[in-house]
């Protein structure tokens, strides 16, 4: 969803970028009829506002050298090792360029190569640290659920009641990532909370309810839950909310689960994706052996 910050970013790019109204209105609609999510676009139409609004001209009316002085500042921004501003700036023209139907604009720019970095993994002690934290029923449940499941912040925020089946034992995601249904298992002790937390709380359709009648929280929200609930804590590593995403993956693969039965569990469609997790899993060693000696089990 939108936040403030780029809603001011694009709506000052309308009103002071000439054409970019009719810009944001047809990436808009090119973004819903190719499946993506709004999310996508409100990070893309940000970035490409930036831009618009730097030169207060629309990008195809940029010329590549003013476009490449202007990446390379981002590149070089001491303020963002991460080059996460000039990644997503790419990555919006990229967007931008293809959709106004400049492909060779959109291929000269800069490519990205991808940083291969593990993901940070909380302990199961720090788990259980981490869900006492907050005082409120209502944001244990919610990062308990979010590890117990394997949840994208996204899913967390769009589940309803009724995707909640305690008698089936299980959790229905509806679209996730890639636009696609999976099922869940839902943990006995998890659905204890979640019985303990309807009962108490009394949300209405949303699973987790937003301050607007009728909403439901937002992936900011639940971000802001996760930092305020790690202040509390112990915990030194630096971790977000998808980092319980991580540890669940990685706690099943701890667990003797398999690594293609946890690809479908977490939604990848590649199993390349799903990888990662056999570097920081640690899982016990088995010394070498012939399997004739486990099909004839000793008494």
């Amino acid at each position: 969803m939108k936040t403030k910050s780029k809603a001011t970013t694009y709506e000052r790019a309308i009103q002071t970028v000439d054409g970019f109204s009719q810009v944001f209105t047809t990436l808009r609609q090119q973004t819903a009829l190719g499946g993506r999510s709004e999310s996508t676009f409100y990070n893309y139409i940000h970035r490409v506002a930036l831009v618009s609004l730097h030169f207060n001209r629309l990008p195809e009316d940029i010329s590549d050298s003013e476009l490449t002085e202007y990446l390379t500042t981002l590149a070089l921004d001491v303020k963002s090792p991460s080059r996460s501003g000039f990644k997503h700036t790419v990555y919006g023209l990229r967007y931008y360029y293809r959709h106004v139907g400049l492909e060779k604009r959109a291929v000269d720019l800069p490519s990205l190569k991808k940083v291969s970095k593990l993901p940070v993994i909380l302990n199961r002690s720090e788990l259980r640290e981490l869900f006492k934290a907050p005082v409120l029923l209502k944001h244990r449940i919610l990062l308990t659920l979010t590890y117990s499941a394997g949840l994208r912040s996204q899913e967390v925020c769009s589940l309803k009641i009724a995707d909640i089946d305690f008698e089936r034992k299980n959790i229905h995601v509806h679209q996730g990532k890639g636009k696609k249904d999976r099922i869940l298992p839902l943990s006995d002790l998890m659905a204890k909370g979640l019985q303990r937390y309807i009962s108490e709380v009394k949300p209405k359709l949303w699973l987790f309810s937003g301050k607007t009648t009728g909403s439901h929280y937002s992936g900011r929200g639940i971000g802001s839950v996760m930092r305020e609930a790690l202040k509390k804590t112990s915990i030194q590593k630096e971790v977000s909310i998808h980092s319980l995403r991580h540890a669940y993956a990685t706690h099943l693969l701890e667990d003797g689960l398999n690594i293609v039965t946890i690809k479908d569990l977490l939604g990848h469609v590649n199993i390349e994706t799903t990888m990662i997790y056999l570097h920081v899993a640690q899982c016990p060693l088995l010394a070498a052996h012939s399997p004739l000696d486990t099909l004839y089990p000793t008494k």
